[in-house]
């Protein structure tokens, strides 16, 4: 039977958004630097046990890091399969209710932080276990029976981990023979707007959600089971362009959802009005214009991308519910949607991956483009990225002839300008960088009073006017 068991820091939705900075963390569970995951199972039978596999946070060193594993077991007369997905979703919202814990992420890639202060009120993990508990025995009466397992013991938590990774495999597949075209209803989701105010995820057969923890099966059965909850209907409505995946009720669900901020996106592109990102995506596609392909980084790689910046930081590019494009967040399993980016070219424009995630993917890989992608074994820089892809002979390069024209860009000394072959440096009293540029936010923008500019060449071009799409 249930153990009573009272927790000593407040629980709540009020706790929700709270960051736990370095600095004021007590450990690290999982994350970026570790391993770990958190899995939710229907079972035929539970007791309500909780249980701790390892050490307890008071046996972790301050400031230190450790592998970690979220089991939980639910049981109930009414309990499918298809529900293991939804309910896994909310131990996300479960442990950001939990006064001075931080939980991003999902599935595989889960990161939690304990504040000082909530481990010094005496937090330990038989109190999060006991709230995984009420919560979900409080939000779904037909949960009768919870049982918890935390693991913290390195070599148990790899052991399982690869467990829950066949099952994680196993779900997902179960949409691919469903598409766009065959449903009138999306879902939508604003799980992660407690960190990302103007952030709506649409789920569609063709798209899980950006944090890979939900696909079309789990967004209708949790819309089901809980319809005032953060998962909806959305109806498809009017198509508006195909291969863009524009639809007139997936704009209306978004304008409502991100009160106003953002008006319409497309499903399958990074360029043209993409998707927002919250923060939870599992993988980042960035566009490199030097070779007018795009990079694909995940969040377990810890190397460089070929523009010299780590995953962290184009996170934060694209996250907190920002609409930019040329970056965009979405689930690894989006990878192998036949919808990926297409109006962008899909595979046909991917030119770089981390060497794991392309092993990962693979079979979702064309197989007249698998040895035309790099990665972090070929290539360190733009430099030798545009010289693997000329020596593959890329399907980017036939576009390298004519990206200038496109963008039509001339080259050309300006009128009443001076160029500077000599020395290579401009000085202005005054330049401004608007909001949107490099990926600033919308309501930022910098300008730089007295600045030199230095650069080993220096190119004035004059912009002639596009021609506006239809």
């Amino acid at each position: 039977m249930a153990e009573n068991i009272e927790i000593p820091v407040s629980v709540g939705p009020m706790n929700e958004g709270e960051r736990v900075r370095g600095p004021d963390m007590q450990v690290e569970l999982a994350g970026p630097k570790s391993y770990g995951f958190e899995l939710v199972k229907v079972v035929d039978k539970a007791s309500d046990e909780i249980s701790i596999v390892g050490k307890d946070l008071d046996g972790m060193e301050e400031g230190s890091r450790t592998p970690f594993a979220v089991i939980v077991n639910v049981g109930g007369e009414s309990l499918e399969e298809d529900l293991e997905g939804v309910l896994e979703r909310r131990i996300h919202e479960i442990f950001n209710y939990i006064e001075g814990v931080m939980h991003l992420n999902q599935r595989d890639s889960v990161w939690i932080r304990i504040s000082k202060d909530t481990y010094s009120k005496g937090l330990r993990l038989k109190h999060i276990g006991k709230v995984i508990q009420d919560i979900y025995k409080a939000e779904f009466p037909f949960i009768k029976h919870v049982d918890v397992k935390l693991i913290t013991e390195p070599d148990i938590v790899k052991e399982e981990l690869e467990k829950a990774r066949k099952i994680y495999t196993d779900r997902d597949e179960k949409t691919k023979n469903l598409h766009e075209e065959d449903v009138d209803t999306f879902y939508g989701c604003i799980m992660c707007q407690s960190f990302a105010p103007t952030h709506v995820c649409v789920i569609t057969p063709d798209k899980p959600a950006l944090c890979g923890g939900i696909n079309y099966f789990d967004a209708r059965a949790a819309a089901k089971i809980d319809p005032e909850g953060p998962i909806f209907e959305v109806p498809k409505g009017e198509c508006l362009d195909e291969k863009l995946g524009i639809y007139e009720g997936v704009n209306n669900i978004v304008q409502e959802k991100s009160g106003g901020a953002i008006k319409e996106f497309a499903l399958h592109s990074v360029m043209d009005i993409p998707s927002t990102s919250c923060g939870c995506f599992e993988a980042i596609t960035f566009y490199i214009p030097e070779v007018d392909g795009f990079g694909i980084v995940d969040r377990s790689y810890k190397g460089e991308t070929p523009i010299g910046v780590p995953f962290s930081a184009l996170a934060g590019q694209c996250s907190g519910g920002k609409q930019v494009e040329g970056f965009c967040g979405m689930s690894i399993a989006y990878m192998k949607s036949p919808k990926f980016f297409q109006a962008d070219g899909g595979w046909n424009r991917v030119v770089w991956l981390p060497k794991e995630l392309k092993e990962k993917v693979n079979d979702a890989i064309p197989e007249e483009l698998k040895d035309k992608i790099a990665t972090e074994e070929d290539i360190s820089n733009i430099t030798e990225l545009q010289e693997f892809l000329k020596n593959k002979n890329h399907p980017v390069v036939e576009n390298w002839g004519s990206m200038e024209e496109e963008v039509g860009m001339d080259e050309e000394e300006v009128e009443g300008e001076e160029s500077y072959d000599e020395e290579n440096e401009i000085s202005v009293s005054t330049m401004s960088l608007h909001s949107g540029f490099g990926g600033l936010p919308s309501n930022v923008k910098i300008i730089l009073k007295n600045a030199t500019i230095k650069a080993e060449k220096i190119i004035i071009m004059k912009e002639t006017e596009k021609p506006k799409k239809k």
